[in-house]
């Protein structure tokens, strides 16, 4: 891939894109797009995908992926277009660890460029409780919720966390969700179709704990648009 000949030696995309060229290759590049037409048929794509999800199906054939047959989310659709693979993962960190701003432009673009007409009412970024947004010091989901807000014109909605929990990255797909009841409170009447943006789905325990509450609080229909989905395994 064109992005391998210069990426090899550092994992920080951001530090070597400049206005003008190519995020991903630094190609010089014409008008406002931040990547070449190469490097973007040549990101990671999340096809075929389970549309309920958005987790990788097996094959074209295959409607729902496992985990959705067997027990159906609470929302009813993941707009998710890429695999948290390289070079998306990088992106990220450091976006996400680093609060680097031009990674997150980058992000939002991807999530514009693969839903350009944002079907919802309302935007809902994944809350965190205040003493885990002063710990952190960043709310990587509210950044991207404003700025895609911003530039779509979709007005965000947002809602209360009250419990936190351990961290969802130290925990299996039956903890998360188990870690996850009751977090959330509706304090004021949903938009009747929200869209709930975070940066990466993994099990999509976060959005259905979130669709539980918003569908409970009279939203109608509830989906999960973020950057990027990392694989599941069945269990």
């Amino acid at each position: 891939m064109l992005w391998k000949r210069w990426i090899a030696g550092s994992s920080d995309i951001v530090k070597r894109a400049l206005p003008g060229y190519c995020a991903f290759c630094l190609a010089p590049l014409e008008g406002h797009a931040s990547w070449c037409s190469a490097c973007y048929e040549q990101l990671p794509w999340n096809q075929p995908a389970c549309p309920r999800c958005g987790d990788e199906l097996a094959g074209d054939h295959q409607t729902w992926c496992g985990h959705c047959l067997s027990k159906r989310p609470a929302f009813e659709a993941a707009h998710v277009a890429l695999h948290y693979q390289f070079p998306i993962n990088a992106l990220v960190r450091d976006f996400k660890f680093d609060a680097k701003p031009r990674a997150g432009m980058l992000l939002c673009e991807l999530m514009l460029a693969s839903l350009p007409s944002p079907p919802f009412d309302a935007i809902l970024p994944v809350p965190m409780t205040p003493e885990r947004a002063r710990d952190r010091g960043f709310n990587q989901a509210r950044w991207l919720a404003a700025e895609l807000g911003r530039r779509s014109g979709v007005p965000m909605f947002e809602v209360e966390r009250t419990k936190q929990g351990p961290s969802q990255r130290r925990l299996n797909r039956q903890a998360r969700f188990a870690n996850l009841a009751g977090a959330f409170v509706v304090n004021s009447p949903p938009p009747a179709y929200v869209g709930i943006v975070d940066d990466v789905v993994t099990t999509g325990a976060t959005a259905h704990a979130l669709a539980l509450a918003l569908r409970r609080a009279g939203a109608r229909r509830v989906d999960i648009w973020a950057a990027a989905r990392t694989p599941l395994v069945l269990d």
